[in-house]
């Protein structure tokens, strides 16, 4: 795996924090400098974290294990869909479900009635239904997929998050703690870092910054998942030869 250039992190804005009187005392570490009333994050630490990060999220994905991404925030939502969806990782953009991880049995069980319903629809069953029948249940999927889409594969919880915006989702956040549920985030100058396992200490407003790092992460987890099962299916060839 490639190491992070600093350089190249400041060419996307990573380096902008909050203003000086906004900056949590626990994200004083992470600071280069206050310039204009400004923190500047330092860079290098930034590309030391973000390798970390990185080197998580191959892991994950060697293990065949499960990342979902969380970002709901304006400004991320659309960025980040997008690239889950180019990559097949699963997803919440829309909001944060509560109990999605400290109820999860519940959540399945919302999980597999979508499912179910999209099943339903696909196959002509809901042609049996009388119309006004058909556009209520057309009503109910929709409301459900909102909510649920970039997770309908979910079969058990998950084995970590990354998070684009911990101030913003911090119930995702509170909950994955409950759960012993690893943490990949980035963290702004704003914020108290120490309940992420990965921080990533970058600018987590700016759609660039935003970007940059969520395709970082992203795709190191799924081309070391696509690498892991492509190895697990020519061992299986192999076997049965």
């Amino acid at each position: 795996m490639k190491n992070t250039d600093p350089a190249e992190l400041l060419t996307y804005g990573l380096h902008l924090g909050h203003k000086k009187n906004k900056i949590h005392p626990k994200a004083q570490r992470y600071i280069h400098s206050i310039e204009k009333g400004v923190s500047i994050i330092d860079l290098f630490q930034t590309a030391d974290y973000l390798d970390k990060a990185k080197a998580y999220a191959e892991e994950l994905g060697k293990n065949n294990q499960t990342l979902i991404v969380v970002a709901s925030k304006r400004g991320a939502r659309e960025v980040v869909t997008e690239l889950c969806k180019e990559h097949n990782v699963p997803y919440m953009t829309n909001k944060w479900v509560g109990g999605f991880l400290t109820n999860f049995d519940q959540v399945l069980k919302n999980i597999q009635r979508m499912n179910k319903m999209r099943e339903d629809e696909v196959s002509g069953e809901w042609e049996k239904m009388p119309k006004h029948e058909r556009v209520a249940e057309h009503k109910k999927l929709h409301r459900i997929e909102t909510i649920y889409t970039g997770v309908a594969t979910a079969t058990a919880l998950p084995d970590a998050l990354f998070v684009v915006d911990i101030r913003k989702e911090h119930n995702a956040v509170n909950e994955a703690g409950q759960r012993n549920i690893k943490t990949i985030a980035i963290v702004d100058t704003n914020v108290n870092p120490e309940d992420i396992t990965y921080p990533i200490p970058a600018n987590d407003d700016a759609v660039l910054s935003i970007k940059f790092i969520s395709e970082a992460i992203i795709k190191t987890y799924a081309e070391a998942r696509a690498k892991a099962q492509a190895t697990a299916v020519k061992s299986e060839e192999k076997a049965t030869k």
